[in-house]
């Protein structure tokens, strides 16, 4: 009987022994933390053709507001607005009985003028013969060749007039001043047109055109730095990206620098120039620039989706020896496709995340899965 309760006893304590281990194994593994999941990848490093992107606008190479030359009413339109013209073609007509009564005037003038010129002619001729044979004073040859001066200007004076008269008699067909299309802004027939006040209508060219973008300071300085010379850093041929997606089929050169950055927006205007024979591109319209740069050796890439962007800084989040994540500060370049240029703060062979790391803040153990960026951006499209 004592040997049959030593042994339940001894079962005993070892049963509570047992349990009491177990227990304090399950309470360190809570205490334990748990990884999160991860995608990893690493650094990319490889020779880089650098890519400038920018956002521009399309404009009319020009663009011209034509105005009246003279006043009147209109009383025809020979084109409808939107439509295409030519140079010299006629557009409006303006009301042209004024004009026609005072070229007619300014020609009568003329010819009468023209007529006491012919007779003071003759006369110094009569005199000059008169004077040579003494038969009259000097001062009256003079005085008849005083008037024939004056004749000739009353001619001139009177001439002028007369090309005036037509120029605005001519004027009263307005002409378009270039090749181009006309805005839908035309006047009506009727409409007062006031001299050099009243704008009949827009006319602008459409091929080439012209597409404005602007660079940041930062990318002036980096443009120069890289290249000497911005004129040169921009003239590679640039392509141009629809909002669509598509690719413009011609290619485009900077054409314009402008001379100084803007003080409100702190920005430097660049314009390029592209053909449109098709007529596909129109004033207004927005779309992204390519410029080619140099290649950079040896230059780090990351996705851009594994950049945090908070309060103008950029931060990574990497998978240091121990296992752990750790948000590195960095300083980002150009973004090149779905990649990004690090300028600093990443070194080749480091585990960047690229997934996940907004639920692994600093110092969180992960499981880490080391994807490619083919796989990664797959994934994504899925």
């Amino acid at each position: 009987m004592h040997k049959a309760k030593k042994a339940l006893l001894v079962g005993a304590v070892t049963v509570a022994l047992a349990v009491s281990l177990t227990a304090c194994g399950n309470k360190q593994a809570a205490m334990q933390p748990k990884q999160v999941p991860v995608l990893t990848m690493h650094v990319i490093q490889k020779d880089t053709p650098m890519v400038y992107e920018f956002v521009g606008e399309v404009e009319a190479r020009d663009e011209v507001p034509i105005k009246a030359n003279v006043s009147g009413t209109v009383i025809a339109k020979h084109v409808k607005g939107g439509e295409y013209v030519t140079k010299g073609q006629p557009l409006f007509t303006i009301d042209a009985r004024q004009y026609e009564a005072t070229t007619w005037n300014a020609r009568a003038q003329l010819a009468d003028a023209r007529a006491t010129l012919s007779r003071v002619q003759r006369d110094v001729a009569r005199y000059e013969t008169l004077a040579s044979q003494n038969a009259i004073a000097r001062q009256t040859l003079d005085n008849i060749r005083a008037e024939e001066q004056q004749a000739l200007a009353q001619v001139e004076a009177r001439s002028a007039s007369l090309n005036q008269a037509e120029v605005d008699l001519n004027d009263t067909l307005v002409r378009s001043p270039i090749d181009g299309k006309l805005d839908t802004k035309d006047i009506s027939i009727g409409t007062y047109a006031k001299l050099g006040d009243t704008v009949l209508a827009t006319v602008s060219s459409t091929d080439p055109v012209r597409v404005k973008f602007s660079i940041s300071e930062n990318e002036y300085i980096k443009l120069v730095q890289a290249r000497q010379n911005l004129q040169t850093a921009t003239s590679r041929d640039l392509e141009l990206t629809l909002s669509d997606g598509t690719v413009y089929k011609y290619k485009g050169k900077v054409e314009q620098v402008d001379r100084a950055l803007s003080s409100n927006t702190g920005t430097l205007t660049i314009k390029a120039v592209f053909d449109n024979p098709d007529g596909l591109l129109v004033p207004g319209m927005f779309a992204r620039l390519k410029a080619q740069g140099d290649v950079r050796p040896n230059a780090l890439l990351v996705p851009q989706k594994a950049v945090q962007e908070l309060l103008d800084k950029t931060f990574i989040s990497v998978v240091n020896a121990e296992g752990k994540s750790e948000m590195r500060a960095v300083k980002m370049g150009a973004r090149i496709g779905n990649l990004w240029l690090v300028e600093s703060g990443l070194q080749a062979g480091d585990v960047i995340i690229v997934e996940g790391f907004q639920k692994a803040p600093t110092g969180t153990p992960v499981a880490a899965k080391e994807v490619t960026l083919e796989e990664l951006y797959k994934k994504d499209a899925k």
